[in-house]
């Protein structure tokens, strides 16, 4: 028995020693499978669409030609937008009421009078075609934008494509102030060392000249699908973007969508939706021990008092998203029939938006930032291509479900992002709160001075500290 037993067991060794070497195997590749995927950067679903009118067509590929646009006017457009404004209804003001009840009626009479009587629309169509306008069909709709090449290029130097991004309400030429410094920075007294842009501006569709969406649930993912569609068509495979309001959401889902497409995002605002017992203990905690929760002395400064600056205040400047979530084709009828409504809706903001303080101003300290030229080119871009309700819908396609759910708050941003804190921004985020979301932040610097509407206000700053950021990525 014994001498049966041992070719037996010369087999069972034999067996184990292809056996346990196997499993160690394939239980060392399930691991490093796993650790990979769990190491694996999230990504947001591309997917497609079509926002034309009825349905897709079946057959046929799009038009992908890229097409010169000339901004035009006539003496109709002027001569009804003239008739409207003269024959405008105003309610007196309540004494010393200021900015407090929204536009003060007696200013917005001033305004009205040097925009029937002063305010040349031919001359400023002309500053606005200065720089070259381009439009191309992208989903079913026409795409506008504006596309800057530096006039001249030193020996050596890189250009960088940079896409810049709007918001509500504002417009592409928001951008017209900070473009000049970021294409040719040397001509401007900026040192831009070796950085040198060109800069692409299109405007959100449904804003401006860019056709309005046909169909329902156009969002920021949809307008980040299209923006890339764009950059991939004007030839580029890599580009930095930069954005505030809408426009940091939409480049914030372009950095989540196509992360190997971007070489960096800048904001001048961030979004941050995470909410729980750990942010209202954060809160507490800060406003007596703020470097135990991570808070700088300029984040407590900023944030506090907490109710009054980020639930009061917020409230106060935020009843218009309340409408624009909700029902934005009510509101939005009287806004496009009449160009004085349409003014005090969209200067008010620019008003208190650039300063709280602001508000206490009989005339919303409007014109000691802009100049009314600035301002009611902005309404005109507006009132001329009636995207008033179009671009109020963007609200509702992009609030009408719980902000915490959706697959952009989900999603952790891991390219290089660079972050403007401005001091009279709505609300402040911290950098210890913004890493959260933003994993790679490579620059977050408190600027000294500027509000919401970061490029049209203080576009040297804003243009110092882009290129700040774009440096330290260039030399990571």
């Amino acid at each position: 028995p014994t001498i049966l037993c041992l070719p037996r067991s010369f087999e069972c060794s034999q067996k184990n020693a292809v056996l346990v070497p196997a499993a160690v195997l394939g239980i060392g590749g399930m691991l490093v499978f796993w650790l990979r995927s769990r190491h694996k950067i999230q990504t947001i679903e591309m997917g497609d669409g079509w926002w034309g009118s009825g349905e897709k067509p079946l057959k046929g590929e799009e038009d992908e030609s890229i097409r010169p646009f000339k901004i035009e006017t006539s003496d109709k457009e002027i001569e009804d937008l003239h008739r409207r404004l003269e024959q405008a209804r105003y309610t007196p003001p309540l004494e010393g009421a200021a900015f407090h009840y929204g536009f003060n009626s007696n200013y917005l009479q001033k305004v009205v009078a040097y925009w029937r009587n002063q305010f040349d629309w031919r001359k400023q169509v002309e500053v606005l075609n200065k720089y070259p306008h381009f439009q191309t069909t992208i989903e079913g709709i026409d795409i506008h934008f504006i596309h800057v090449k530096p006039s001249y290029i030193p020996h050596g130097r890189a250009v960088r494509p940079l896409l810049m991004v709007h918001g509500w309400p504002g417009s592409f030429y928001e951008f017209y102030k900070i473009i000049p410094l970021l294409t040719e920075p040397a001509r401007h007294g900026l040192d831009g060392g070796d950085v040198v842009f060109e800069v692409i501006c299109p405007s959100i569709p449904g804003y401006g000249f860019s056709e309005a969406p046909h169909q329902k649930g156009f969002d920021s993912i949809a307008t980040a699908r299209i923006f890339h569609k764009l950059m991939n068509r004007l030839g580029f495979k890599q580009y930095y973007l930069q954005g505030g309001d809408w426009g940091s959401l939409i480049t914030t889902n372009m950095a989540q969508m196509l992360p190997q497409s971007v070489k960096g995002l800048h904001l001048n605002v961030i979004f941050v939706s995470k909410q729980g017992l750990g942010r209202i203990i954060s809160v507490m905690l800060g406003a007596y021990v703020p470097w135990l929760v991570g808070l700088t002395r300029e984040d407590a400064q900023r944030m506090y008092p907490f109710i009054q600056k980020n639930i009061y205040d917020l409230l106060r400047e935020s009843g218009y998203l309340h409408i624009q979530a909700t029902k934005p084709d009510t509101a939005g009828c009287g806004l496009n029939d009449s160009p004085v409504g349409l003014a005090a809706y969209i200067l008010e903001k620019f008003s208190t938006w650039t300063h709280s303080s602001y508000l206490n101003q009989e005339d919303g300290a409007l014109e000691s930032k802009y100049s009314l030229d600035d301002l009611l080119t902005n309404v005109m871009i507006y009132w001329v291509t009636s995207s008033i309700v179009p671009s109020m819908r963007f609200y509702k396609e992009n609030i009408s479900r719980d902000p915490g759910q959706t697959a952009s708050a989900r999603t952790g941003v891991y390219v290089p992002t660079g972050i403007a804190a401005f001091p009279q921004e709505l609300a402040h985020t911290p950098r210890t709160w913004a890493k959260e979301t933003f994993k790679n932040i490579i620059t977050y610097n408190y600027m000294p001075r500027g509000g919401h509407f970061a490029a049209f206000e203080e576009p040297e700053l804003l243009a110092r500290d882009i290129m700040h950021f774009v440096r330290k990525v260039e030399q990571l």
